[in-house]
């Protein structure tokens, strides 16, 4: 099921579009601010994002540039802002769709749907091979080496990993790191995750795991400076 965050400040056009995409193959989740869609990006592993440019605690397109300093996530603008000038802004910028407004609900879920597709397409194209620094790790033939040498993980740590890996980037939750590992956040010990994720940056002698205060942690994608 994809996962839709919709990012807008009124009620009677976000209950519209909820009403139009929800179903069982798309899940909405909703905010009226960015620090709401900040939060909920926390949270939620996102498959797409629909932003107001004009909302009550910002501006749409300093937040875009602010959430690609830590994901890839589709976005698609939704915004009274029909200028020639800003439609080429938020293109340029990165935006992977631009809808003024008004707009019809049909259209933007035709829209929403291509997106996705293209998402869905990009994904499955992509190898279980990655490479980091000097690590080569293949999750198809489970081997892991750090130059020559060969790494032992157990299945936890693979999965933990794995997990990082394929959302280089992105912000995980301690509650969505726990749910896609261990399947639970309610009965793991606190330390668990923690300590698992000592362990792989131990295993791996890597400092790209990044803990971010209060969230969670991020495999980082920016090169190590000397």
């Amino acid at each position: 099921m994809a996962r839709i965050l919709l990012i807008e400040d009124d009620k009677a056009l976000r209950e519209g579009i909820v009403m139009t995409l929800e179903g069982p193959d798309m899940e909405i989740l909703q905010a009226e601010t960015i620090q709401q869609g900040r939060e909920a990006l926390s949270k939620e592993l996102l498959d797409l994002i629909l932003l107001d440019v004009n909302l009550p605690d910002g501006d749409g397109f300093e937040f875009f540039g602010e959430l690609r300093q830590i994901s890839d996530v589709p976005v698609i603008f939704l915004t009274a802002k029909d200028m020639e000038l800003d439609i080429v802004r938020g293109l340029e910028m990165g935006g992977d769709d631009y809808i003024t407004k008004p707009f019809s609900l049909m259209v933007l879920r035709a829209r929403a749907r291509t997106v996705l597709r293209r998402r869905s397409a990009a994904g499955q194209g992509k190898s279980s091979v990655f490479h980091s620094d000097d690590l080569k790790l293949d999750f198809d033939s489970i081997v892991f080496k750090k130059g020559q040498a060969d790494v032992t993980l157990s299945r936890t740590e693979q999965k933990l990993l794995k997990l990082f890996l394929v959302n280089q980037g992105q912000i995980l939750s301690r509650e969505t790191l726990l749910d896609k590992v261990w399947g639970t956040a309610e009965f793991v010990d606190d330390h668990v995750l923690p300590v698992t994720i000592k362990r792989l940056r131990d295993k791996l002698g890597t400092k790209r795991i990044k803990s971010v205060y209060g969230i969670g942690y991020v495999w980082e994608t920016k090169k190590e400076e000397a």
